[in-house]
Order: structure tokens, then C-alpha cells, then sequence
């Protein structure tokens, strides 16, 4: 059985990693942002296109869990989770071409932000996409 503890090689490899992550939020904490506003750090002054939007759709869908379970599904399973994944990719374009530009329209950044009453069926309709690629 492997030994489960680290070696002098992985304590490299793992502070390297942490020291280029920290190195990277220092570079930008002292070079300064443009964003004076939450609301243009958070929502990238609203001038980011199609693609940004739909990769951090898909990205904030997908779970480390997912990601670390992967392998071994394909493995036991076979190769056909790939519909799966080519699910996800649709689905996030479509969401990030339909109900983005929505939302830009009303000015609004989720769905939960809707204050009137309205209709089940439309306060659903945004959430509908997501379940697809699952096979619910």
C-alpha cells in the first residue's frame, strides 16, 4: 500500500501552487482595479460576452465533486457520460444567450430579484434548463 503521507517533493509542488495563488492576489491588490463599484467587480460593468458568461455558467454548475467523481464514473461506466457533459455545454449556452440578455433587459442579476408577484410558470421557467442534463 502507498505511503499517505506527503514527501519533500509534494510539500514543493504544493507550496509552489500556494505561492503562485498568493503572488497573483497581491499583483492585483497592488496594481489596482479599474472597478470603483461593487456592482462593476461583481457584474464586469455588464460588457462581458457570450462566452465569459456561458464558461462561468457552466463552471459554477459543475461542483469539485463532479470533477473528482468523473474518472472513476467514465471508468466503471464507460464513455457515454460525455452526453452528459455535451448536455451541460448546451445548456449554458442557451441559458447564457436567452435569459443573460433578459436580465441585462430588466436590469436585474438573478432570478430572485423579481419583486412582483408573477405566474409559477414564468418564475420556474429560468431554472427549467438546469435539470436537462442531468436526465430529470
Amino acid at each position: 500500500m502507498a505511503d499517505d503521507r506527503f514527501s519533500v517533493g509534494d510539500y514543493v509542488v504544493f507550496s509552489i501552487v500556494l505561492l503562485i495563488s498568493a503572488l497573483i492576489g497581491i499583483w492585483h491588490a497592488c496594481k489596482g482595479g479599474k472597478q470603483k463599484t461593487t456592482a462593476e467587480y461583481l457584474l464586469a460593468n455588464r460588457r462581458l460576452s457570450f462566452w465569459p458568461v456561458s464558461i462561468s455558467i457552466l463552471v459554477s454548475f459543475l461542483s469539485a465533486i463532479t470533477l473528482l467523481g468523473l474518472p472513476g464514473e467514465i471508468y466503471s461506466y464507460g464513455t457515454q457520460f460525455y452526453l452528459t457533459i455535451i448536455g451541460y455545454v448546451l445548456v449554458c449556452s442557451a441559458v447564457s444567450t436567452v435569459f443573460v440578455p433578459m436580465f441585462r433587459r430588466i436590469n436585474i442579476t438573478c432570478v430572485h430579484e423579481v419583486s412582483s408577484p408573477i405566474p409559477l410558470s414564468h418564475s420556474l421557467s429560468p431554472s427549467l434548463p438546469f435539470p436537462l442534463p442531468l436526465g430529470v
